[in-house]
């Protein structure tokens, strides 16, 4: 190789570098953008009168030891959080929720009544309410060895009706959204308020065997009592957990998506950058990703 060769390549390599460290710098700054956002979002979410959580099994390899992790969703009406956990502790729900002061909307699952009651950390300050659709599920398992369940669906059910008359709230602004609480407040107080009372009525005056189905759900009901009465003072409170349940089930399709991207022949990198570039330039847009054709 010649003096002029070598000359050459040596620039060659410095114009390399040198593009390499532009690259390195501008995905930099976009990941900072990224995690700007990421910041602000939950800052926004944390100033939300509610949040719905729940979480699910979230295989990470397909064989093997340690494969089996969990996915923890936070939902508010506007915003929505994955994380990714190799376990279902208080400890770990305790994490998740944070230093969060509102209400949050769960099922009956132990670990996040540990995580507001006890903690290496403190309590988290959160109030739990709990789902009425998992209530109901209990009981519709166990009718058919308790035929007296029907009475209690019939109740729960009526609790359902007096909800879907009442008027949406969180689309609202200002006097008009103030308005909507009010009268979600006051329906509930006259209407939902007595019909909780004839459950718990009812529950009290139950006789089921010990380990049956019956007996299991009335007490998953009553040991829950308190949160699932907290609806009837906080107006902006559903009866279900539906809200975050829908979130998590949008996680596998997004694991579909990129399984779609790959049998069309295009990389899910390739696939999912484009509508993550589009995000940071266009700040608060929403964006899908598409194939190109």
């Amino acid at each position: 190789m010649t003096r002029v060769e070598q000359l050459r390549d040596l620039e060659t390599a410095k114009q390399g570098a040198a593009l390499l460290e532009a690259e390195n710098a501008r995905l930099h700054q976009r990941l900072e953008a990224l995690v700007a956002e990421n910041a602000r979002l939950k800052g926004e979410d944390a100033q939300a009168h509610l949040h719905h959580a729940d979480e699910t099994h979230w295989l990470l390899l397909d064989k093997g030891p340690g494969t089996k992790w969990y996915a923890w969703t936070v939902a508010s009406p506007d915003t929505v959080f994955h994380r990714i956990y190799p376990s279902r502790s208080g400890a770990t729900a305790r994490t998740v929720l944070g230093d969060y002061e509102g209400v949050v909307l769960v099922d009956g699952y132990a670990a996040y009544q540990t995580a507001t009651k006890s903690s290496a950390d403190g309590p988290c300050p959160a109030t739990l309410a709990f789902c009425w659709a998992h209530v109901r599920r209990k009981f519709f398992e166990a009718q058919q060895f308790a035929p007296a369940c029907k009475e209690v669906l019939d109740l729960i059910g009526e609790l359902y009706a007096v909800e879907a008359d009442l008027p949406g709230w969180y689309a609202l602004e200002g006097e008009e959204r103030q308005a909507a609480l009010a009268h979600r407040l006051a329906v509930r107080q006259q209407k939902s308020a007595p019909l909780t009372e004839r459950i718990r009525d009812w529950a009290h005056a139950q006789r089921a065997l010990p380990g049956s189905a019956f007996r299991k759900a009335l007490e998953y009901m009553l040991n829950l009592w308190a949160g699932l009465t907290v609806f009837l003072t906080q107006p902006q409170v559903p009866l279900d957990n539906n809200h975050v349940e829908r979130q998590l089930r949008d996680m596998v399709i997004g694991r579909k998506n990129l399984k779609t991207a790959r049998l069309r022949g295009e990389a899910p990198g390739h696939y999912l950058r484009r509508p993550a570039l589009a995000a940071i330039e266009n700040p608060g847009t929403v964006t899908l990703p598409k194939a190109q054709s």
